[in-house]
């Protein structure tokens, strides 16, 4: 017998690639807003740096660690209570979001720290025997030096994102997660699983395929 779609409700695929697109947005922009600073502190504060604080970068480091190394679908349940607390619920889109961040954020701010150690030093130290101060060099040297790297950092982590807003239809978080878990694992709809995967499959490589090109156009020659 023949692979068919009979059991797919367009409109509610729809709905779910929406939703996924929705916690997709909200959380790259929270994990960027959260992470990019995190990541440039991380890398000030490290040894030899501008800011170099061993008790803080340890502190720190730590918890990234720690965030980082909890695998995402225990995070959720974990964050569960914090998860209520901010947002009101634990379910559906909104009830997503903050785990999502809060397990993308320190992967996220690594990525930044990584980009940063790649700056050349001489660039940084002629900086400073300009007078600039902390903030400009972050601003004028940093950020613009190490701008491809963010940038594929960036996409990374939205690719890491897609997969980690598919988990979290295991307790309820919507998209197209949900979908494969209600329909495609629960109810054995093979065709709704496939589907699924397959928009999850495009939207990967879309997203790649953007952040690649961007890192070309602004990489510095």
């Amino acid at each position: 017998m023949g692979f068919t779609l009979k059991n797919i409700d367009w409109a509610e695929i729809w709905k779910g690639t929406q939703d996924t697109l929705t916690m997709l947005g909200f959380s790259t922009l929270f994990t960027v807003v959260i992470g990019l600073p995190l990541g440039i502190l991380l890398f000030l504060t490290s040894r030899g740096q501008l800011l170099e604080n061993r008790a803080f970068y340890s502190i720190s480091s730590f918890v990234v660690n720690v965030l980082r190394s909890v695998p995402f679908i225990i995070l959720m349940i974990l964050l569960i209570p914090v998860t209520k607390m901010l947002v009101g619920t634990s379910l559906g889109v909104k009830g997503s979001i903050p785990p999502l961040v809060i397990g993308a954020a320190p992967f996220f701010a690594r990525l930044v720290e990584t980009s940063l150690r790649e700056v050349d030093r001489g660039v940084i130290e002629a900086a400073q025997s300009m007078g600039a101060s902390n903030w400009q060099i972050i601003r004028s040297v940093l950020l613009p030096e190490s701008r491809s790297g963010l940038i594929a950092g960036i996409t990374i982590t939205t690719v890491s994102l897609v997969s980690y807003t598919a988990m979290s239809g295991v307790i309820g978080g919507g998209g197209l997660g949900d979908l494969a878990i209600r329909y495609g694992y629960q109810r054995f709809q093979t065709d709704v699983m496939v589907v699924t995967v397959c928009i999850l499959l495009v939207l990967v490589q879309i997203l790649q395929m953007v952040g690649d090109r961007l890192v070309i156009k602004f990489s510095r020659k």
